[in-house]
């Protein structure tokens, strides 16, 4: 996997989102926090779908494959179910059948590849909040970066590690400021950007978000439903993409 230079942190403009995207093609949803539904021809991967996020039952959220970044921070009273093998997380039930992953490594799963890149949920190299797993993942011909809860810039070596990204999901509002989540978008250069609202106070939210929005150049951002992504509709220019949270409890 090659590697790429640290790029430096420029002024976005944003582009306007082609019609394109309507095509059929990889589908993206946002179900709240870091949770993210990816589906492809052939399968369907879900991230960081806790139970705190979607519920005991998942609400039908079905998938074949389903990464967790970092345990979850605020588990359901009295939770139960089948439980992750290193993360003691409990899976929904609409996706204790899938294949789990949960730590770093290459992995290829019903013809998806993923990669798991450690990284941390702090700048302490996670001595305050613990360790975080960033996972690439290439569905349908579209490279996917999903960040997790990272709370620091990439260094060349986890750049090389994550390798070309199509699109990227990540985390406002929580550890990682506005500027420094604009840099790690600069760093991994992709061409779309899933911003990620992980923060408990709405209010505090908003106002992250449109600092986030400020530094991307994004001037359309109503949020949509859902968002659909082929190899050929992937805009030339960064593009910021809100997307409705879907499954919050």
């Amino acid at each position: 996997m090659r590697r790429r230079p640290l790029a430096r942190h420029p002024r976005r403009v944003q582009s306007p989102v082609s019609a394109a995207w309507q095509n059929r093609g990889m589908e993206l949803q946002w179900f709240g926090r870091t949770c993210v539904r990816f589906k492809g021809r052939d399968a369907v991967v879900v991230a960081d779908a806790y139970q705190s996020v979607v519920g005991p039952t998942g609400r039908g959220i079905t998938g074949d494959i389903v990464t967790f970044s970092h345990p979850d921070d605020d588990p359901l009273p009295r939770a139960k179910g089948v439980a992750t093998r290193d993360g003691g997380i409990y899976l929904p039930t609409s996706l204790e059948q899938a294949f789990v992953l949960e730590g770093p490594g290459e992995y290829e799963v019903k013809h998806v590849l993923l990669i798991g890149v450690r990284t941390f949920r702090d700048d302490k190299r996670g001595a305050d909040r613990g360790r975080n797993v960033t996972f690439s993942v290439e569905l349908d011909g579209v490279r996917i970066a999903h960040l997790g809860d990272i709370a620091h810039t990439l260094t060349e070596e986890k750049i090389g590690e994550i390798g070309p990204v199509d699109v990227a999901c990540v985390p406002i509002g929580g550890q990682l400021s506005a500027t420094r989540a604009a840099e790690v978008v600069a760093q991994l250069d992709p061409k779309i950007v899933i911003p990620m609202a992980v923060c408990d106070d709405e209010r505090e939210c908003d106002e992250a978000l449109a600092k986030f929005l400020h530094e991307m150049g994004a001037k359309d951002t109503t949020p949509q439903a859902k968002l659909t992504v082929t190899p050929s509709s992937i805009p030339e220019e960064t593009t910021t993409v809100r997307l409705e949270a879907r499954g919050r409890v």
